[in-house]
């Protein structure tokens, strides 16, 4: 499964991206909305044996590899966690020098299109720490609603944190799309 966008190919991560997944998720700054934050290329090796192999199956999390066409470089990565045959999780990092950049809209809309139009989903949430404001203006430029705020209900990175989530139904995309 591979997507391309203007100026990106959504692919899926493979094993000769661990170094590039360990520069960018290594950098606790850039990732301190994350719950996972690797310290070594064995960090990254468990984290990637983890991973479903099979795109769209329920109870899966399947992560794509976001490259820059231009350089054809990783710079990023979209989580998607499959939680039934009709419901969608995402989640998307994106290496802080790229940030602002436009680039987290663009992989989110694609695979969004993707799984909304040609996979069928019915509803694609988000769960984001309430302090990452860039976060919630990538989801809300596509469309998506706030739809709950948990109260200190994940530990992320030994601290209890608020967890926002928002939601987006296919009917509604094909409005906003």
């Amino acid at each position: 499964m591979q997507l391309n966008t203007q100026r990106l190919i959504l692919r899926p991560i493979e094993a000769k991206d661990k170094q590039a997944i360990l520069d960018y998720r290594s950098d606790a700054e850039a990732n301190k909305y994350q719950g996972w934050i690797p310290k070594s290329l064995d960090d990254v090796e468990t984290f990637l044996g983890k991973l479903a192999t099979e795109f769209n199956v329920p109870d899966t999390w399947f992560q794509l590899a976001v490259v820059d066409k231009n350089t054809n470089k990783l710079i990023g990565d979209i989580g998607i966690h499959f939680i039934d045959e009709h419901q969608v999780e995402l989640g998307y990092t994106i290496a802080k020098q790229y940030w602002g950049l436009g680039f987290a809209t663009e992989a989110a809309k694609a695979i969004i299109e993707y799984l909304f139009c040609e996979l069928k989903k019915h509803r694609i949430t988000a769960s984001v720490d309430k302090e990452n404001i860039a976060s919630f203006a990538v989801l809300e430029k596509l469309g998506f609603r706030k739809e709950a705020h948990f109260k200190e209900s994940l530990l992320i990175n030994g601290q209890w944190v608020d967890d926002v989530i928002y939601a987006l139904l296919a009917k509604e995309w094909k409005v906003n799309a």
